[in-house]
């Protein structure tokens, strides 16, 4: 198993920015590709994008491509998702997911480790 912890959330204005981490222990970090989904009150669960075990590979939601990022750094056991120009609708829990199986999923079900999740509000 391996076990997944969100950090860097916090309050930002609208058109800034905020760097979440995703730290990992437990079992080969690179073996694991990892996902970011988001959550809002009252709204489903939704996929924010994903990377691949060695990070060659990105995918990222209609809703956030061009100003999210994600990367990786398997040495530090780390995935980051770099978010610019927030928006206010940007406002919802993060957390990170991962899988050995399903490289570049957009399906929640198919990420078995999750993190706790870290708010991320953005103001306008």
């Amino acid at each position: 198993q391996v076990q997944l912890v969100e950090y860097g959330g916090g309050l930002a204005q609208a058109g800034g920015s905020l760097r979440l981490s995703c730290g990992a222990s437990g079992r080969t970090f690179s073996n694991y590709h990892v996902a970011w989904f988001r959550q809002a009150p009252g709204k489903q669960r939704e996929f924010v994008g994903t990377i691949n075990s060695i990070g060659s590979v990105t995918d990222y939601g209609d809703s956030v491509k061009g100003r999210f990022t994600i990367s990786r750094d398997n040495a530090k056991n780390t995935v980051y998702l770099q978010m610019n120009s927030l928006e206010p609708e940007d406002t919802a829990v993060y957390y990170c997911a991962a899988t050995t199986l399903w490289a570049g999923s957009r399906n929640h079900d198919r990420y078995p480790y999750w993190g706790q999740g870290t708010q991320v509000t953005v103001s306008s």
